[in-house]
């Protein structure tokens, strides 16, 4: 529940017959579409009785009485457990998830939904205090709609060596993506650079101007309307593979953002692109050794799969 701050001012002579929200304005300092919010919201009284609309007016001495919402913060971590993020490893120094579609990694300003960090915190794990506060810990990302494999530091110093390695592109980084059509050729690889779309903030694009980015894929099975590509990942742009995969004309299979088929999605039954991290491998920051955490497809992607291995 959030917390409220009730004030409560008697209504000078001044404000006599004035509008309830223009008097808010003046009395609380908050500006008139806030207090027409308030009271849409019935957070409002006056001498203990609702107000009917913003345009009610004023008696001088009427007793005001004004419950505001305390401000959320959006990068606030809020505790909360998460159904279906799954623990596939877990040690004194990281935690290795399996993070379903839908969950965020961590708090941002337009976000308002579940996250990685919320759920770990609200399950009791310590993880590592470097970074920003809303991402403690986070060495990697996964997009909203992209499920799968990531790993999370515990300890300062993995935080530092798994930072580095991410950075240094040691951590070997494996999707399966099931794309429109057939790319040709039937492996490759993509090096082409990616920054934010011209148009839309919330999409990227190929730029001549944007960063390095390589997508090195192979084709493991070709299918009449689509093919499912094995992607290693030489750099970590935000939505590289769904960028560079468009850009070749074979958008993920569900990925309507970048120019996917929304007839096919919906045969197949996706709200989301059909994109998966299967793997990843990198040396334990404690240890030293190699070690590597797996995925297997959740239900959505599966049930896509299978309509388009079916199809004919």
């Amino acid at each position: 529940m959030s917390t409220a701050e009730h004030r409560t001012l008697s209504v000078p002579e001044s404000l006599d017959g004035e509008r309830v929200d223009v008097a808010m304005a003046q009395l609380f300092g908050v500006s008139r579409t806030r207090a027409a919010e308030l009271i849409a919201d019935d957070r409002v009284r006056i001498d203990g009785d609702a107000v009917s609309g913003k345009s009610e007016r004023l008696l001088a001495g009427s007793v005001l009485d004004v419950a505001i919402p305390a401000e959320v913060d959006p990068l606030e971590v809020v505790p909360e457990i998460v159904e279906g993020i799954k623990i596939i490893h877990d040690d004194d120094a990281i935690v290795v998830i399996d993070k379903p579609v839908g969950v965020a990694v961590h708090p941002s300003p337009g976000w308002r939904g579940q996250t990685v960090v919320g759920h770990l915190a609200g399950a009791g794990f310590r993880i590592s205090t470097s970074g920003a506060k809303e991402r403690e810990g986070i060495v990697q990302r996964l997009d909203v709609g992209t499920s799968g494999v990531m790993v999370i530091a515990k300890s300062e110093h993995a935080y530092s060596v798994l930072k580095n390695a991410f950075r240094n592109r040691t951590v070997d980084k494996t999707y399966h993506a099931l794309v429109q059509g057939h790319p040709d050729p039937l492996e490759g690889t993509i090096d082409a650079p990616i920054g934010r779309h011209p148009k839309f903030d919330y999409k990227f694009a190929v730029m001549d101007d944007g960063r390095h980015s390589v997508t090195h894929y192979e084709t493991l099975e070709a299918h009449r309307f689509a093919s499912l590509l094995e992607v290693h990942l030489e750099t970590g742009r935000t939505h590289q593979i769904r960028v560079h995969m468009s850009a070749l004309k074979h958008p993920c299979v569900g990925d309507i953002t970048y120019g996917a088929d929304p007839v096919l999605a919906r045969r197949v039954g996706l709200e989301r692109q059909w994109l998966h991290a299967v793997k990843l491998g990198f040396e334990h920051p404690e240890t030293g050794d190699y070690v590597e955490y797996e995925s297997t497809y959740p239900d959505d992607l599966a049930h896509a799969l299978d309509v388009i291995r079916d199809a004919h």
